[in-house]
Parts: structure tokens; sequence; C-alpha cells
């Protein structure tokens, strides 16, 4: 099993930060990326074109590997609701079909089909929280429901942001395909995690950020387009969405056809190197952990947790089968106690309140001794 990994974060030992899934410490490695990023800002005369080049192409080719990508289809973007944005954009969804989404999902894989919804004359379908957690079979009887409104995307996240429900995206893509509906992919909580093959899966859309799971910073973010739709116009037009707009040489506007490739989805403004850098620097190390290793030692942390809160009452688990290895989210039927997270984070343990929810992500820093230090607290606390 993978060692904890905490030597490589800057982590006091009497704080056990148990909440990934809202934003990861960065590595001293990433930090130091960011900070010769803003050296070599604060020098720009240093900054050359194959500088700037090698860095987009690390990025994208960087995370293109952790979903089994190739990098040409992957766009530099700043987060995933600018990805769904043009997604938005490119995705056809006919008047008079569905979308589907998920229950109190995130806001960025739904929003911007109900903002669309009127205009374009469709309907978004809410799959409502299983009772029994099981989100894949929710879905599975919304895709295949006799008698129901054409379908035409299923917009989800992979890993339910709240309660830590996975999506088995195998056997939703597998419907959503024999539908000949389209298929979009939040992937924050499951790229760099959990094995993920864009090849195998062939999503029409899947994003990621890199502020979450694969240790980077905010602002980053990365974009899969599959090919058949990437002949779309993208949602800004910066002069490197175009074959030749160069500054250096007449004419500007030389050739304004679109690149090839999910590179015409970049953002405007993707040279934000000191970020780009840490993102990359922040992929690599989990690529380097391999993502077998790194869900197998974090379901092993989050196993630990659901013993030792076993039985106490109060408190509702979700079935280990249900769940995604690495988050763990206490139900409290009767409510949760005011102020209990602020009561943790005043004895070193954080976590978040999502929904209602308790939700403990544990990282790669993570070990017994943050297990332990949880559960002594929420028992006294709790």
């Amino acid at each position: 099993m993978l060692e904890c990994q905490r030597d490589v974060f800057d982590i006091p030992r009497d704080v056990a930060y148990l909440n990934a899934a809202s934003w990861s410490p960065l590595p001293m490695a990433v930090q130091a990326a960011g900070h010769a990023g803003i050296a070599r800002k604060a020098r720009p005369w240093g900054i050359t074109a194959e500088h700037m080049a090698g860095q987009f192409a690390r990025a994208r080719a960087t995370a293109a590997a952790l979903i089994g990508a190739a990098p040409e289809d992957v766009a530099l973007i700043p987060s995933v609701s600018y990805g769904v944005a043009v997604a938005g954009r490119i995705l056809p969804i006919p008047a008079g079909s569905r979308v589907l989404v998920l229950g109190d999902d995130h806001s960025s894989p739904v929003l911007e089909w109900l903002q669309r919804a009127p205009e374009g004359g469709f309907s978004v379908e809410t799959i409502a929280r299983p009772a029994d957690g099981d989100w894949t079979a929710a879905v599975l009887e919304a895709i295949t429901r006799r008698g129901a409104v054409q379908l035409a995307l299923v917009s989800i996240s992979s890993v339910h942001w709240a309660d830590g429900g996975l999506v088995d995206l195998g056997a939703v893509g597998a419907a959503v395909k024999a539908t000949g509906a389209m298929l979009l992919v939040d992937a924050t909580h499951h790229a760099g995690v959990l094995p993920l093959d864009v090849v195998a899966l062939d999503p029409d859309v899947l994003i990621f950020p890199t502020y979450k799971w694969v240790l980077g910073p905010y602002g980053r973010a990365f974009l899969y387009i599959a090919k058949r739709w990437q002949d779309g116009v993208p949602l800004e037009q910066p002069g490197s969405s175009r074959r030749r707009v160069f500054s250096e040489a007449q004419p500007y506007f030389a050739d304004l056809g679109f690149t090839d490739g999910a590179k015409r989805f970049d953002m405007g403004e993707r040279d934000h190197l000191v970020g780009l850098e840490m993102a990359s620097v922040g992929m690599e190390m989990m690529a380097a952990w391999g993502s077998a290793a790194i869900s197998a030692r974090l379901g092993w942390l989050t196993g630990l947790l659901a013993e030792g809160l076993a039985g106490m009452p109060g408190i509702d688990l979700p079935d280990a089968r249900m769940r995604a290895p690495h988050v763990l989210s206490l139900g409290f039927p009767d409510g949760m106690r005011p102020g209990l997270i602020e009561a943790l984070a005043e004895r070193g343990v954080h976590v978040a309140p999502r929904l209602g929810r308790l939700r403990i992500s544990p990282h790669v820093y993570n070990d017994e001794a943050d297990v332990a230090a949880f559960l002594q607290a929420f028992r006294d606390l709790a």
C-alpha cells in the first residue's frame, strides 16, 4: 500500500486536515513551482515563446495522462463551470428533449442547463437522491425509463460532492450511448484518484479542476472534448484559438481559421504560467503515485473511520459499496449539532459541512493519527 506522503507537505503534526474535497494543501514541490513562476514573472524579459509553449504542452499532456486522453483532445480552462459553458455552446440539445442531472449535484454541471432550458425549449430532470445511496441505479432508471421524454444529455458528477456517492461511469456511459444521448462528466472528485479512461468511456465532455484532489492551484482546469465536437465555436475568441494571429509579423490576422483539436477551446490568458506550472507539478506527483495506490490508501483510511464510527447513535453511515473510497459523508437523521464543524476545527480536526452532512475526505498526507484525532474529537463533541 502507498505510504503516507505527509513529508512532502507542510502540515503540522497537530493538524488533522481531512478536507481534500474542498481544497487540498499544496505539496512543497508545487509551492516551489509557484515561487519560481512568480520570480519569472517578476523578470519577464527572461520568458520566451519556447518556454510558454512548453508549459502549455506539459500541462495538457499531464492532464491528458490522468484520464487516458490524447493531449490534443484537452483544452486549458479556468474552471469546471467554464467547461460546462463550452459544452452548452457546442452540444446540440433539441427542443422537447430532456437533460438529466443529479439531485443536489454541484452547481457547475447543473446551472448551465437550467439557464439554457427555457430558451432552448428542453427540460431539466433532476434525479432525486436515492434512499439507499445507490446513485448508479437511480441514474440508470432515469435513462431507461419507459415513456420518458427523449434524452439528449446526462450531465453529472461521477462522485457526488456532498454525500460521496459513486456513479458507475461504465454502466451509465453504456446506457447513455444505447439511447443515442450525450454524456458530460464533472470528474472533479474522480480524476487522479480513481481510474479513468476516456477512450473506453467515450464521454462527449469531461472536466476536472486542479485545486482539490490533484494538488494544484485555483484557476486551472482541463476540458476533454470528444473529437466529434471539436469543430464547434469556442466560448472565447483569443488569438491562440486561430491558425495565424501573430503579433510578431504582418499581416496580424493572417489566418482566422480555428486551430485543430481541443486547443481552440483554450481560455483567454491561458499563459498564467505561475498556476499552470503548479498544476503540472501536482498532477505529475499524482501520476507517479498512481490512482490505484492512492484510492487503495484512501479507501483504507475511510474504512478505519467508518469502523470507528460504527454503532454510534445519531449518525447515518453510507454503505461502502455505494460511496467513493476517498469520501465518507455522515448523515444526521435528527440534525447535526450546531457548531460541530467549528468545534472540531478548534481541536485541529478539519472537515466540511455539506447539505446537512459531515464530509470527511482524506488524501495521501493523512494517516492513522489523523483518523484517531477525528474519532476522539467527534466522540467528545457529537
